[in-house]
């Protein structure tokens, strides 16, 4: 679910005379895109315990269905989900769930996506194209999404206009830069698009003026 409170059990330890603690709301966030686009590195660098991750190695059954180019030293491959859990303030807590990159995997990306509240879409601009569906899925299914720009060393920098204008993104959803392997380049994505998705969630449910 996207809303909730962390359970408390009912034998947990007495706790000390004192203000009553409020449990952190959790909040379900995908990280998504295509490929060899640096998913499994971005919920590894923020993620507060040992990510769950399902990669196997590359097969040479796979390699006529899954496109290497531009990521010819990759040799695994998620296969169903990372999973990993960061705690962006004392009240508010992420649950990160990355999806698989290639298409032979998307029947996975309809249970990761129940509850979401919103997506991060990681693009490399040297296979573009390769988060076109990830984009095509939110825009579909109405759910929050951020373009976040995975810049590779020796790739191009191209500002972050110009990439919206390349994925034909509608004007209000954020497009930024960012290096998935540091965690506070990660996790300002991550702050960027649960602040994204709450803003359109608030707007949703305002009425129109008259």
């Amino acid at each position: 679910m996207a809303f909730g409170r962390s359970s408390r059990t009912a034998d947990g330890p007495a706790r000390r005379p004192g203000p009553a603690a409020v449990e952190p709301l959790t909040l379900k966030i995908l990280v998504a895109g295509g490929f060899g686009v640096g998913k499994t590195t971005l919920v590894g660098a923020v993620s507060e315990i040992r990510p769950l991750r399902t990669e196997e190695d590359l097969s040479e059954a796979g390699r006529p269905v899954d496109d290497t180019h531009g990521v010819e030293g990759k040799s695994t491959t998620t296969v169903a989900m990372d999973f990993g859990r960061i705690t962006l303030r004392e009240d508010l807590v992420l649950y990160l769930f990355g999806t698989p990159g290639q298409d032979r995997f998307w029947f996975l990306w309809d249970e990761l996506a129940q509850g979401a509240l919103g997506a991060v879409v990681l693009a490399d601009t040297r296979r573009l194209e390769d988060c076109f569906a990830a984009v095509d899925y939110f825009e579909r299914r109405g759910i929050a999404f951020l373009v976040a720009v995975n810049c590779f060393d020796g790739a191009a920098r191209h500002a972050a206009q110009t990439v919206r204008e390349a994925l034909d993104l509608d004007p209000e959803v954020p497009v930024v830069l960012c290096d998935a392997r540091e965690r506070s380049s990660a996790k300002e994505v991550l702050a960027g698009v649960v602040e994204h998705a709450l803003a359109l969630a608030r707007n949703r449910r305002e009425p129109a003026p008259a």
